[in-house]
């Protein structure tokens, strides 16, 4: 057996093609070959071969199929007569020519002329019938054209004549010739009346006997994820084609492929039951997630909702569709709501296929889109005292809570209402066995979208039989889901192994999902025991079921890092796990290491010597996700996070993998909208009024790609009742600089009721800046006021060192001028600031103080725009719409303490054990360490012992020497990077600014 491979190549030597396949039937197989040939001639398509036409002459004729000239030439460029015809076709199809038969009337056709035999068995086969059939005339010594060409190709296929035509066929050829061309087997710029010359029916002979030579495709295998298909041929040989573009499991495709001059279509379907990946996830309403496969999932890994995590959710349940290929995710009822059309990543891990042959773990992104409304799926009579209504989709508790949503048999229902969670209301009343008609009306989906009102009808029948267990799936040892045959009302204790290992129950409909986490199951066949359970009939019985626990053995993996800023202006690092970890690891701070790009370990803005940040690390939205805080800023540039040793919460807890990633903290902050310096104007033309809306964000933003923000269906506009509303279908979005775009609202009669309470509320989703930052949570809103009332304000300020103010707004500005600002003193008085740095587009700028210097400490300071005062002043920083500062924020203090005094070494506590106090210009904290100083003998070092607070503003320093200090030694102190990450000396202010680098030459007693 040889194999043989062939990679896809734009020369068609291989290659895919999709979609639906005609299928024609065929008179004889000999026919099919046939059509080949002809679909060959009519493209002539006969440049690819490798032999020329006279060689493909000098084959056929040593075959016996064509006969050159007496004198040895094969008279290519003559014309050849539809006897000639007759006999390459029997010669390339093989047919048995008919020996002693004269069908046709034509002049000296007998049994005897040399043509007969093969004129007969073309005839016989129905491949040519002749020029008269009612006279039986042949006509043999005639010239074969495209067109009786065509006739025969579409009887040997048994194609529909069309009755339109277009084509220079004559009269009773022209619906054979159309559907030869409809069908690509005839070029539509072929004259169908010419003759064929001797050459081109040479390469249709030759083509034809090229088919019937050729092996056929026998079998076929799809391997290595549908990218391979290996084609068993009729001679045992293999080819294997490797494909472009994977095959679409269980979707027939033609693969065509070339193989010893042979080219070959074949039909290939990649048949696949078990799931080879994640097809897509998406939330139609906003309480569920739905995971659809490419083919079937195990059920119990699948079922497993602690095998999928969404940030900022948790998930209540897990089903798995009839056809096991589609997954539903339920949100807990108290876990929150999505929000449409924003982005989300569902992760997965553990989710096994159904051979597990693969395990899935991975993020899959999907967007929330609910446009319809909620329906009543279906109706169950649950024995005579009760009925369950479930809803096409989880529906809001208050609205099916009361008896006046529902209405029986055209009364209002006497009884009560049982909401279960997400969509199922189970209402308890007397029933008489028989039909009845329930009406609906007034249930909300989680979009606010109302059933404004839905008959269905519904049979109720006795029932007598308590219900019965059908099945039970284990969640790692601490949780276990077991079906009934029917709703269950309630059950009673639930326990396994014996009375005192119980666990919680949960009822959901027709299950109950019972919580061991406080009794753990172990690893053996274990019996669950079910006492009471209940139906609505009130019949019960206690049931029990056997169990085969079944481990999680999937290790925690990170899903991703991102890095933000904090509001207090901290850089943080926010660690997404695809599962519940354990908090005792996550606060580890051990567990976490820092380095900058060189590899080497970060020891400063809240990272000790080891690179292990100093705040620990705690949780955000679930247990899943974890932020590891610096203290300020990082410098910018690139850094790696290295996580390891943690766990997650599975009774026997698996260790993750050790993980790094690399983070760049060019510009991580997320943008957002300016309510300030944001406006909208009213634009009335005649009696028609519409509105113009300027938004303006913090930062430049992504005119393109998915966090666009000019895509006007990423805006909703809130109405007088306070729901958010999409914009009308006209409205456009526009860049007008690099952070603001205009929506615009063309005048229309009635205008738009977008105004309430004097301002546009505005929401936005799913936009990003230009470094691909996406606005918090995917989510902004702004309350945005008509043109004019607003501003951009100041919106802190801080004095970085005793001269220097730093001041931040609220928005980029185009200009500013120093003598907008002013800088309030504790006591009133103000002093002048002169401008030091500011970049256009910014939305920081640097002053310096004019005068005399700030106070160590700033409390009481603050920076100003001088008309908060002077309402006759004129201010001249604007933004890029024209819009002013104006505002006043307390100056924050920023200025390190420095040391005031040098003062000598104190006596000995002990032996050889010295202090020394040193005393700084504000009230100061401490934090105790042994390595925030260096204490050096003569140049040689000594042991720091320690530091503490004397006085207010005191620190004193031990260290030990070892020998007794002579009036000669020379003694240095000096702090070290863990002076700056420990803070071990700071000031008093909510900023704790840590100390200055203190390096000292100190006198010895």
């Amino acid at each position: 057996m040889s194999n043989k491979s062939y990679q896809i190549t734009e020369n068609n030597q291989v290659m895919i093609q999709g979609g639906e396949k005609k299928v024609m039937k065929k008179i004889l197989s000999v026919a099919l070959s046939t059509a080949m040939a002809f679909s060959m001639f009519a493209s002539v398509a006969f440049g690819d071969d490798a032999l020329n036409t006279q060689q493909k002459f000098d084959v056929l004729k040593e075959k016996g199929i064509f006969t050159g000239y007496p004198d040895g030439t094969a008279g290519l460029t003559k014309d050849m007569t539809r006897a000639e015809f007759a006999k390459v076709l029997v010669g390339v199809l093989g047919l048995e020519p008919i020996e002693g038969k004269a069908s046709f009337n034509d002049k000296n056709y007998t049994t005897t002329m040399w043509a007969t035999p093969y004129i007969e068995a073309v005839y016989a086969a129905g491949l040519m019938e002749g020029k008269n059939t009612t006279k039986m005339i042949f006509d043999f010594n005639g010239k074969i054209t495209v067109q009786e060409m065509a006739k025969v190709l579409v009887i040997a296929q048994d194609l529909d004549i069309p009755t339109e035509t277009d084509n220079a066929a004559s009269d009773w050829a022209k619906g054979y010739v159309q559907a030869a061309i409809n069908s690509g087997l005839v070029d539509a710029k072929a004259n169908p009346k010419a003759n064929a010359s001797r050459g081109q029916l040479v390469e249709v002979a030759y083509s034809i006997y090229l088919a019937a030579q050729k092996p056929a495709v026998v079998s076929y295998e799809v391997k290595e994820d549908g990218k391979v298909v290996e084609f068993k041929l009729a001679n045992n040989e293999v080819v294997k084609v490797t494909l472009d573009d994977a095959l679409k499991s269980n979707v027939a495709t033609d693969v065509k492929f070339t193989h010893n001059n042979y080219e070959y279509t074949h039909s290939v379907t990649w048949v696949v039951t078990a799931a080879s990946k994640v097809e897509k996830a998406s939330a139609s309403n906003l309480k569920q997630v739905v995971v659809a496969f490419d083919g079937e999932v195990d059920k119990a890994t699948a079922t497993n909702t602690s095998n999928y995590s969404l940030s900022g959710f948790t998930f209540s349940n897990a089903s798995l569709s009839a056809d096991g290929k589609t997954v539903t995710l339920t949100i807990a009822q108290t876990s929150g709501t999505l929000s449409q059309q924003t982005e989300y990543t569902l992760n997965l891990k553990g989710v096994k296929n159904k051979d597990a042959s693969r395990t899935f773990s991975q993020g899959v992104k999907f967007s929330p889109v609910d446009t319809t409304l909620p329906e009543v799926s279906e109706v169950v009579g649950l024995g005579t005292k009760a009925f369950k209504v479930v809803f096409s989709e989880p529906v809001e508790p208050t609205s099916v809570q009361s008896t006046s949503n529902f209405q029986l048999n055209g009364s209002t229902v006497n009884g009560y209402v049982t909401y279960q969670y997400p969509n199922i209301a189970i209402v308890t009343t007397d029933l008489a066995v028989g039909e009845h008609e329930l009406l609906v009306r007034n249930v909300k989906d989680f979009a606010n979208f109302t059933l404004l009102q839905e008959t269905k009808k519904f049979t109720v029948a006795e029932d007598t039989t308590a219900p019965e267990i059908v099945s039970a799936v284990t969640h790692d040892l601490s949780k276990v889901t077991i079906e009934f045959n029917e709703t269950v009302k309630s059950v009673g204790t639930v326990y396994h192994t014996s009375a005192g290992k119980t666990g919680v129950p949960t009822v959901i409909d027709n299950k109950v999902v019972v919580d061991f986490s406080a009794n753990p199951l172990s690893l053996a066949d274990t019996t669950i025991y079910v006492q009471n359970a209940t139906d609505y009939s009130n019949n019960s019985a206690n049931r029990e079921v056997k169990v085969t626990p079944v481990l999680d053995t999937e290790r925690p993996e990170v899903v991703r890092v991102e890095a933000q800023e904090s509001s207090a202006g901290n850089h943080e690092f926010i660690v997404e796990f695809t599962e519940a970890v354990l908090e005792s690891d996550v606060r580890n701070v051990n567990n976490y290491v820092l380095k900058d790009s060189d590899g080497k370990v970060v020891r400063t803005a809240g990272f000790n010597y080891d690179g292990h940040p100093i705040t620990t690390p705690t949780f955000v939205d679930n247990n899943s996700k974890v932020k590891v805080s610096a203290i300020g800023k990082l410098a910018s540039g690139t850094y790696t996070l290295e996580i390891n040793n943690i766990r997650d919460r599975a009774a026997v807890p698996n260790t993750m993998v050790p993980y790094t990633t690399t983070i760049n903290l060019a510009d991580i902050s997320k943008p957002s909208i300016l309510n300030s310096s944001s406006y909208y104007e009213e634009v009335i033309s005649g009696s028609n009024v519409g509105y113009t809306i300027t938004v303006q964000y913090n930062k430049a933003m992504a005119f393109s790609g998915n966090g666009s923000v000019t895509e006007a269906n990423k805006y909703n506009y809130r109405d007088a009742s306070g729901n958010y509303q999409p914009l009308p279908a006209n409205a456009s979005v526009n860049a007008i600089n690099a952070e603001t775009v205009r929506i615009t609202l063309p005048a229309r009669s009635g205008g738009y009721a977008i105004v309430n309470n004097g301002a546009v509320g505005l929401r936005v989703v799913n936009v990003a800046d230009a470094n691909g930052n996406y606005v918090d949570n995917n989510i902004a809103t702004a309350s945005i006021t008509e043109k004019g009332t607003q501003r951009v304000a100041v919106s802190s300020s801080k004095a970085t060192d005793k001269t220097t103010v730093e001041v931040n707004f609220d928005g980029p500005l185009a200009q500013v001028y120093a003598n907008d600002f002013e800088l309030v003193k504790p006591n009133g008085s103000k002093q002048g600031l002169t401008l030091s740095s500011f970049n256009p587009g910014s939305s920081k700028a640097t002053f310096k103080v004019v005068g005399e210097a700030l106070e160590p400490s700033t409390v009481g300071y603050s920076v100003q725009t001088k008309d908060v005062s002077d309402a006759n002043f004129v201010v001249q920083s604007i933004n890029a719409n024209g819009v002013k500062v104006r505002g006043s924020q307390p100056l924050a203090d920023g200025i390190k303490p420095s040391l005031v005094s040098n003062t000598q070494i104190n006596p000995t506590v002990t032996a050889n054990v010295y202090t020394v106090d040193l005393t700084f210009d504000e009230d100061i904290e401490v934090q105790s360490t042994t390595e925030a100083f260096t204490v050096q003998v003569n140049g040689t070092n000594v042991a720091f012992k320690g530091l503490s607070k004397e006085s207010a503003r005191v620190v004193r320093l031990t260290f030990e020497t070892p020998n007794a200090l002579l009036p000669t030694d020379s003694v240095a102190i000096f702090s070290t990077g863990v002076l700056e990450s420990s803070k071990a000396i700071t000031d008093a202010s909510p900023n704790r600014n840590v100390a200055e680098a203190i390096k000292v030459n100190v006198n010895i007693y």
